[in-house]
């Protein structure tokens, strides 16, 4: 009497590729989707991304059985599942960056031109007191950087008051000339 038994991996496999005959790969689903449901459950966390997944996985089946020889099928399975997961959530995060980037606000898109102005202007300013005289120079950053006053600035560089005014105001000309020609 013969022994009735079910078919294995690999001759499931052997048979795919003699007929094409579908009804194969049904078999195939009817033992690993379950596996398969698991490890896209493991990525997208969504029980419905995640049997969308499934159905997806084993319709690539169709074709890719063709190409492969495949050796250890449940193993292949598996690594086929996880490299579909990935490049499915990456095709998502692409999408919602360039939809993020389409939806954002104009008000936003305006405050980051500002920002990136002001970046640029208070870069040409760090360069234009530079290029002014030491004392100027010294004079205008303690002034506007560091808030103090002409008598702090007086008794921290022993310039008189009227120095550091002096030297405040035409520190502060000659930045206007060098921005205002730059």
């Amino acid at each position: 009497m013969k022994e009735n038994r079910d078919p294995s991996d690999e001759e499931l496999l052997l048979q795919y590729k003699q007929t094409l005959d579908k009804k194969v790969i049904g078999v195939l689903y009817k033992r690993y989707a379950h596996l398969v449901l698991g490890v896209c459950y493991k990525y997208f966390k969504d029980r419905d991304d995640s049997k969308d997944a499934v159905i997806r996985i084993f319709e690539k089946l169709f074709d890719e059985l063709q190409k492969r020889d495949v050796q250890y099928f449940k193993g292949w399975l598996t690594f086929v599942s996880r490299n579909f997961c990935i490049s499915e959530l990456r095709k998502r995060t692409v999408e919602a960056e360039r939809r993020n980037e389409y939806l954002k606000e104009p008000d936003e898109e305006i405050e980051e031109k500002e920002h990136e102005l002001k970046e640029i202007k208070y870069t040409e300013l760090e360069l234009a007191i530079e290029k002014l005289p030491d004392k100027q120079k010294l004079c205008v950053r303690l002034f506007y950087f560091d808030n103090k006053s002409y008598d702090e600035i007086a008794s921290e560089t022993g310039f008189t008051a009227n120095e550091v005014k002096s030297y405040i105001q035409n520190g502060k000309r000659n930045l206007k000339i060098q921005l205002s020609s730059g």
